[in-house]
């Protein structure tokens, strides 16, 4: 499981643009109003060697000029609770303001590590702006520039040196971990009732009633399963309770610590843009993917819905066509024993290990079949592949010219993988590297 690092802080300190020069990319919104980020954006970073999840959050608005305000303060003990690290960013332009030292002492007060860095000191001869922060309490401010990168590599190593290790925790072992997703209310707590055949979790008809993350094991046939039931990810633009915020940042890390994720969709209102997102979220992870279109009964009998539900499948989820997909009912348990099966075998698919002959053989029978295409004027050699980890399946293929390897033929030998191999259920993964 990935630490989690937060950038907290004032509105318009520069908490998007910081987070922007640490991604490299331009996923957050920038502008100079106040409180353009009302949803957090996160992203997977490597810092020399070191991976975690980096987190862009809205600012933290005080009440007036006088405090912050309770629920305010609220979220900012979500985010304590929620992050490993937190980055917490002044404005060096403003100073030191009551909203910041109300901010700082309320982190403070918690446990979690607390790096202090006081934003847009462009260069050397501004670091006095810096300064008068120290007058909070703290140790050490880092003064730097989100937007002309200065100070940003001394940062970076505070960060990691900070940085907790990633080990997997222990209870967790030998269980398939199955993360049940989706929006909100589209019936995960009465899914995993069903499933366990009692009522341990809250059922709500209330979207939003699962704040946090909540792991139940249980044992079936001599196998061990943990089940994952997290809050409702909301698309930007709905997520107006500040406790929400942080409770996708749960989500998130239920699908990182997952071997499945069981994306429940509702299929009595169709597919909706955060439907397909999540689903994105949970392919970027590399987890086995099932599809349960839970409310079934409200849509069987009814050729016109089912046809509408399946042309958009089709046409909007085709990334994840090897996805397989179960029409079930919560409500009435209608194709809920089915899952049982279907988890089975994408777990056995998911864990699988490909001999090195037998891929080297699929590999030659598939380049004879269809030859690499030339790129600017030279020829792709293939030398030979071998399989390096499970979930999912890995395979390097070793080449003279990995970046020769055209996204079409990458494609083809996937889905010779897939045939040859039986990993039709599973996403896999195939790096090119050179020899």
């Amino acid at each position: 499981m990935l630490p989690i690092v937060a950038i907290v802080g004032r509105p318009n300190v520069g908490k998007s643009t910081l987070f922007n020069r640490l991604t490299k990319k331009r996923d957050a919104l920038v502008d100079d109003i106040p409180g353009v980020t009302r949803d957090r954006l996160y992203a997977t970073l490597e810092w020399n060697g070191k991976m975690f999840l980096l987190v862009d959050t809205g600012g933290f608005e005080a009440s007036g000029e006088e405090a912050l305000s309770a629920e305010v303060k609220r979220q900012v003990e979500i985010a304590i609770e929620e992050a490993d690290l937190i980055i917490l960013l002044f404005d060096g332009r403003t100073g030191s303001v009551l909203g910041d030292e109300e901010l700082y002492l309320l982190l403070k007060r918690s446990d979690k590590k607390v790096i202090c860095a006081v934003n847009k000191v462009d260069g050397p001869e501004h670091e006095h702006l810096s300064l008068e922060f120290y007058s909070l309490g703290t140790d050490k401010v880092f003064p730097i520039s989100s937007a002309h990168g200065y100070g940003i590599r001394s940062l970076m190593e505070g960060v990691i040196n900070e940085l907790p290790g990633t080990e997997q925790p222990q209870e967790e072992e030998g269980r398939i971990r199955i993360a049940i997703i989706g929006r909100p209310n589209v019936g995960k707590s009465s899914l995993i009732n069903r499933i366990i055949g009692s009522e341990r979790l809250v059922v709500s008809e209330q979207p939003g009633t699962t704040r946090d993350a909540v792991d139940i094991s249980f044992e079936r046939k001599g196998k061990h399963y943990l089940l994952i039931d997290t809050a409702g990810i909301r698309r930007r633009g709905r997520v107006k309770e500040k406790i929400e915020k942080f409770s996708i940042i749960k989500a998130l890390k239920a699908i990182d610590r997952c071997h499945i994720s069981l994306i429940l969709l509702d299929a009595s209102e169709g597919l909706f843009e955060q439907d397909v997102r999540i689903c994105g979220y949970a392919l970027d992870r590399g987890c086995g993917i099932i599809l349960a279109f839970n409310k079934w009964d409200l849509v069987k009998n009814k050729p016109s819905l089912e046809k509408s539900l399946t042309d958009s499948i089709d046409r909007r989820l085709g990334f994840i066509s090897f996805a397989p997909r179960i029409n079930i009912s919560a409500l009435t348990g209608e194709g809920v024993t089915k899952l049982y099966a279907l988890i089975d075998e994408v777990w056995e698919q998911h864990s699988s290990h490909i001999p090195t002959p037998v891929i080297n053989k699929a590999l030659g029978d598939a380049i004879r079949k269809h030859p690499p295409p030339y790129s600017g004027g030279m020829g792709l050699k293939v030398f030979y592949a071998t399989q390096v980890s499970v979930h999912p399946p890995t395979f390097i293929i070793f080449v003279n010219r990995p970046d020769r390897v055209r996204t079409s033929y990458e494609r083809y030998l996937v889905n010779q993988f897939r045939v040859r191999f039986g990993l039709d259920l599973i996403p896999i993964k195939i790096v090119f590297r050179e020899r």
